[in-house]
């Protein structure tokens, strides 16, 4: 399964998606050829490279003979509809310039077939749709995550004069989506950025679980002191996560019992039984009984509809000839299982999560023990790098 990080810290633009996929191998022939399917007049991509804030990235500029003309939502669909591409990118291209049609009627009051683009109609926006459509499908990827998106701050100047940045049509693009002013003094976050990051995006956050091939890193026009003006797009094979299990609010019961005449070798096999029987946990805890005998207190968390198999597995398992049993009340947080890669070996790591943002962030103990063999490393090596992974699932919470 390819899967693709896109890195908006900084911001996003067409020109620069445009430059990131040029940098992650897309051949630029792949973007012109969709380009010269739409654009009614000549368009051509010239890519360069350029160092933004010390950073290697690539611009890709967008030549066009006329700016100025003014295109619908109508005007520029029919034109998508006509030309010659595939249907995957037109597809894309039809979804990214229905949501910022949406947007910009919603800001304007007017319906979408009847806005006017202005500048996001011009022959650049139109190519910087659909190369970047070409672009993300030539990569395949299934999955596209994006981190939050720097929108700027301050103020820019448009056709409707100046207006305060976000601008309303970016405002209104990335509702519901994480953003933030990030370190630009000005726009960061055009609205064809918008619409094209919220097309593509089939989740938000920081990097997913998945194993890099390739990075491009995208310019934007600018090069302002004190951060790189780029987006970085992250492009590899993603790790299998597991579905989340939701938060839930349960009464399972709980079984005790105490026995001081059992083997203690036997005891990690009795807790093994009563696992498989269907208990969600199980452990012993040392007491002092009568006489001063030492024994072990048995507890058993078990579903009510589960609980006649931890019985009988209790009953067989153990010299006990009765049980305490109780309900109990648990609140269970959302779980989900995601893997971390670790020099090549895939971890598994449980997030929890309370109110939708993650809490918790663990490593699976058997996996750390089988990347640490196979790897010929410390199982504590091992688990502190695959811990550190693990973390970065947890930093979204303090980005905003």
């Amino acid at each position: 399964m390819t899967t693709a990080w896109v890195d908006a810290s900084a911001g996003a633009s067409g020109d620069m998606l445009l430059g990131a996929l040029v940098g992650v191998g897309v051949p630029v022939a792949v973007l012109q050829a969709a380009v010269d399917a739409v654009a009614p007049e000549p368009v051509t991509l010239r890519v360069e490279d350029v160092r933004r804030g010390g950073l290697a990235a690539t611009r890709c500029h967008v030549d066009v003979a006329d700016r100025a003309q003014h295109r619908t939502w109508r005007d520029v669909r029919a034109l998508l509809e006509k030309a010659a591409l595939d249907d995957a990118v037109r597809d894309l291209a039809l979804r990214a310039f229905a949501r910022l049609a949406t947007a910009e009627a919603a800001v304007h009051g007017t319906s979408p077939d009847e806005v006017h683009f202005h500048e996001v109609g011009g022959l650049d926006a139109i190519a910087d749709v659909t190369g970047v459509a070409a672009g993300f499908v030539h990569l395949g990827a299934t999955a596209v995550t994006v981190s939050p998106v720097a929108v700027g701050s301050g103020s820019v100047r448009t056709e409707h004069g100046t207006l305060p940045v976000p601008p309303p049509a970016v405002a209104e693009l990335l509702r519901g989506v994480s953003s933030y002013a990030g370190a630009a003094t000005t726009e960061a976050c055009t609205p064809t950025g918008a619409a094209l990051l919220t097309t593509l995006a089939t989740a938000y956050g920081p990097q997913p679980a998945m194993s890099v091939d390739t990075i491009g890193v995208g310019a934007g026009g600018r090069d302002p002191e004190g951060h790189p003006n780029v987006l970085r797009l992250f492009v590899g094979a993603g790790l299998e996560a597991r579905p989340a299990r939701p938060s839930t609010t349960e009464q399972p019961l709980l079984l005790e019992c105490n026995v001081d005449d059992l083997d203690p070798r036997v005891w990690p096999a009795v807790i093994a039984a009563l696992l498989e029987a269907g208990a969600s946990d199980a452990w012993l805890t040392p007491i002092l009984m009568k006489k001063g005998r030492p024994a072990h207190t048995l507890s058993a968390l078990v579903d009510t509809g589960r609980a006649p198999a931890v019985r009988a597995a209790i009953f067989r398992q153990t010299s006990t000839i009765g049980l305490r049993e109780q309900p109990l009340a648990k609140h269970a947080l959302e779980r989900e299982i995601v893997a971390v890669d670790v020099a090549g070996q895939s971890v598994a790591v449980k997030l929890a999560r309370h109110d939708g943002a993650v809490v918790n962030a663990q490593p699976e103990y058997d996996d750390v023990a089988r990347a640490a063999a196979a790897l010929g490393r410390p199982v504590v090596d091992v688990l502190a790098e695959a811990a550190a992974r693990g973390r970065a699932f947890l930093t979204q919470r303090n980005e905003i």
